[in-house]
């Protein structure tokens, strides 16, 4: 997708996982906004002085849903415009001229490392957690290391003038990350053939309410493929739900919407948008 939009905030530095996602849903020439925390990335998509939107994973196939990026959308004004499916592919990068037997360390967010031990037990490398994978890359780009490596993106690699060693070192190779491309409400262009949703909602308890909810939806032909329950703050052991659907067209989602709204307390459309594909 060409991108006509500027800025985009995301989590992480410069090559990682998120600009990878951002690329791939904007074009190779999107601007993007690093932010150290996903509060950060919010904050600044919110904000029409400093970015056009967004980028932000919301779940993980082997590690399930980030539950807190979940509130932090349940609470902005922020609308999903469309989603991707990014396969993670951890790879291991030097400074150009150093060789395998050069290694002496291995620099890389501790999630990265763990998901790439099986490879790493076949070596006696020192192994050092740092806050960011795209960061130890730009570190040992900056510090020139001879004998340091690092586990991060190959656009990581790309955008600090390292070597891919060894790629695709990871164990699971069945890894990918969903990341949603958000835009404030106010901006948002409606999607043209939009076949998925997401939205918020909660019952008042009542025996079956949820049921009743689902029935609902199942029947309208929609296929419901995600639910998520938080509990609602300051409530006792009452709550929320997050829905993705899927349909065929925007009019049969409206209708089902029309057909659960009696039912719930309350309901929120976060965006209607195209399936992600599978990258």
């Amino acid at each position: 997708m060409k991108s006509e939009v500027g800025g985009q905030a995301i989590q992480g530095y410069e090559g990682s996982f998120h600009q990878v996602a951002a690329q791939l849903f904007y074009g190779k020439h999107i601007e993007v906004i690093t932010c150290a925390t996903f509060r950060e990335v919010i904050k600044v998509a919110s904000d029409k002085k400093e970015s056009d939107g967004g980028v932000m994973a919301i779940e993980n196939s082997i590690a399930g849903s980030i539950l807190p990026n979940y509130n932090l959308l349940q609470k902005s004004n922020l609308k999903i415009v469309g989603e991707i499916y990014l396969q993670i592919k951890q790879n291991l990068m030097v400074n150009p001229g150093v060789k395998l037997e050069d290694i002496k360390e291995v620099h890389s967010h501790t999630m990265a490392l763990q998901q790439c031990y099986d490879f790493l037990d076949k070596y006696k490398w020192k192994l050092v957690e740092t806050d960011d994978t795209a960061l130890s890359a730009k570190h040992i780009h900056q510090h020139k290391s001879k004998h340091i490596a690092a586990i991060a993106s190959k656009l990581a690699a790309e955008l600090y003038g390292l070597h891919v060693i060894v790629p695709n070192i990871h164990t699971m190779k069945n890894n990918y990350t969903r990341f949603l491309m958000l835009q404030r409400g106010d901006s948002a262009v409606p999607v043209q053939q939009a076949d998925k949703a997401s939205v918020t909602f909660h019952t008042d308890h009542s025996k079956g309410s949820l049921a009743k909810v689902l029935t609902k939806i199942s029947e309208g032909g929609i296929n419901l493929s995600k639910l998520q329950s938080f509990p609602i703050p300051g409530s006792d052991f009452k709550y929320a739900f997050h829905a993705d659907m899927e349909f065929d067209t925007v009019g049969q989602f409206e209708n089902v919407i029309e057909k659960i709204k009696p039912l719930t307390k309350s309901i929120k459309i976060y965006g209607t948008y195209k399936r992600g594909l599978w990258k």
